[in-house]
């Protein structure tokens, strides 16, 4: 799937009144920067590579994504479902994080640096 066919899905379903949903959707090295998702079903999706800066996914289901090196730089995730996602080597730098649920969620080697991350979940450790 690329930025366009995305984008038309979630411009679809907000006419609808619907969530957009983009779950299980091969998103893999799509350029999403500054793309609206709030609310959106991403659950299961691949975004590894993805270019999601300053994307505002607020309030987005994102558990179990693959989000492996997806550049999250200045994205909006704020109350974001981000359980049991793949967060290694993702770029989070100044992303807002704030009240996201990130339980299991797989931060080793992430960039976190400058991250707002208040009121977030992040105590447990994802169980293998």
């Amino acid at each position: 799937m690329n930025r366009e066919e995305a984008l038309e899905i979630i411009s679809n379903a907000r006419v609808k009144g619907e969530i957009p949903n983009l779950s299980n959707a091969n998103l893999s090295g799509v350029n999403l920067s500054n793309a609206d998702l709030r609310y959106a079903n991403l659950s299961d999706a691949d975004l590894r590579y993805a270019d999601l800066r300053y994307a505002n996914l607020s309030n987005a289901n994102l558990s179990d994504a693959d989000l492996r090196h997806a550049d999250l730089r200045y994205a909006n995730l704020s109350d974001a479902d981000l359980r049991y996602a793949d967060l290694r080597y993702a770029n989070l730098s100044n992303a807002n994080l704030s009240d996201a649920d990130l339980r299991y969620a797989d931060l080793r080697y992430a960039n976190l640096s400058n991250a707002k991350i208040f009121s977030s979940w992040v105590l447990q450790k994802k169980e293998k």
